[in-house]
């Protein structure tokens, strides 16, 4: 166990000097289903939850957003360097999503993806895509709504931008709707062992 946690303090500490960043504080948070990427929710009618509804730590802020209906993997900081250069597009840090969507994609979709495709905003930066197996994930509360008559799958996509909602739009963009979002990494960081609503801290 001693060498496990050597060995992930090692990549954490190669993690930081890739980004030109240390003596930071990191926490990797799994971010459930319905949770908004803050700490306070200011206007809203209806309560919703937030992040000060599980991480109970001073001076850290969320390194970029992950939506309310998706899941996985929110970094959050107390350095604004680290921050900028997590969150910020130019930086190009990839981020790899799980993504379960509606349909039976063939090749032809999926180049569509890698290619890049025509969103409102603009053509989004060639993806990396691929169709993989159903991943062994927490179950989602609640379940996502399937109709039996309809196939799905599931994909796994890495993007370099950081355009609100893109992945859900890039996929419906080529007749594949998204029905369960979950970011798995972004950059070096994963969320492999964490559990929904848990987090992981890290100080270097």
């Amino acid at each position: 166990m001693r060498l496990i946690g050597q060995v992930k303090a090692w990549a954490d500490i190669a993690a930081f000097q890739r980004y030109g960043v240390t003596m930071a504080r990191l926490i990797l948070f799994n971010k459930p289903f319905g949770v908004l990427s803050q700490f306070t929710d200011c206007g809203s009618p209806a309560v919703r939850a937030t992040l000060s509804d599980f991480i109970a730590v001073k001076g850290v802020y969320p390194a970029g957003r992950l939506d309310r209906d998706s899941e996985g993997l929110l970094l959050l900081t107390d350095d604004g360097r680290l921050q900028a250069r997590i969150a910020d597009p130019r930086f190009k840090v990839p981020k790899t999503y799980l993504v379960q969507v509606e349909g039976d994609p063939q090749e032809a979709e999926l180049d569509r993806l890698r290619q890049g495709v025509r969103l409102k905003d603009g053509m989004t930066q060639p993806a990396e895509v691929a169709r993989i197996d159903a991943p062994d994930l927490w179950l989602r509360d609640p379940p996502i709504r399937m109709r039996k008559s309809v196939p799905d799958c599931w994909l796994q996509i890495t993007v370099r931008e950081g355009r609100n909602r893109q992945v859900r739009r890039m996929t419906a963009a080529v007749g594949l709707p998204t029905l369960r979002l979950v970011r798995w990494s972004i950059g070096d960081w994963t969320v492999a062992g964490i559990a929904p609503g848990q987090f992981v801290e890290r100080s270097l």
